[in-house]
């Protein structure tokens, strides 16, 4: 019988800077593929979006990937765009993040697809992060979770022209279509 290894945040320190992207999922090594121009460019544009929101508010920061998201000692991850509001925002520091944003973003890539769906989706419930997004450019939507107990439920959808808000934004009306241009 084969013996887990349970790696912790130290072991991921120490890897090498080799152009991959690495991530700890409740202490086994998660290696996948640099995303590709799609994921991208949705990527760009969702940021800049919130960027531009949460600054001229003054509603905490925003993130673009790689930063990591330290929520334990064998749980670090890197979604793909992190919001920290004002209340949250102490926990950044110069490794990354230390505990759970307020909300993380994934945009769905052929090769983490069921990653984000599945995985990823458990540890953010499993570290208590309050908001979810995962970003489809195959479907064109977004689906807006929020942690109720210790899991997911969907708390709002965007998809085709129509602009509409998601949590933790109430006053910022997204228009699906300006992801994907």
């Amino acid at each position: 019988m084969a013996t887990r290894v349970i790696l912790t945040y130290a072991d991921y320190a120490a890897l090498p800077d080799d152009g991959r992207r690495y991530e700890l999922h409740a202490g086994e090594l998660s290696v996948t593929p640099a995303p590709g121009t799609r994921h991208q460019i949705v990527s760009a544009n969702l940021f800049e979006i919130l960027r531009h929101h949460v600054r001229a508010r003054s509603l905490g920061q925003v993130l673009y990937a790689p930063v990591d998201c330290i929520m334990s000692d064998i749980t670090v991850v890197q979604p793909d765009i992190v919001y920290m509001d004002v209340a949250t925002v102490e926990r950044m520091s110069e490794r990354g993040i230390e505990g759970p944003p307020t909300l993380a973003v994934e945009i769905l890539s052929p090769s983490t697809r069921q990653i984000d769906l599945g995985r990823k989706m458990q540890l953010y419930a499993r570290h208590a992060v309050p908001h979810y997004w995962i970003v489809d450019p195959e479907a064109r939507a977004i689906e807006a979770y929020g942690l109720a107990g210790q899991a997911y439920a969907v708390a709002a959808r965007l998809a085709g022209q129509a602009a509409g808000t998601l949590p933790p934004f109430p006053d910022l009306a997204i228009a699906p279509a300006a992801l994907w241009a």
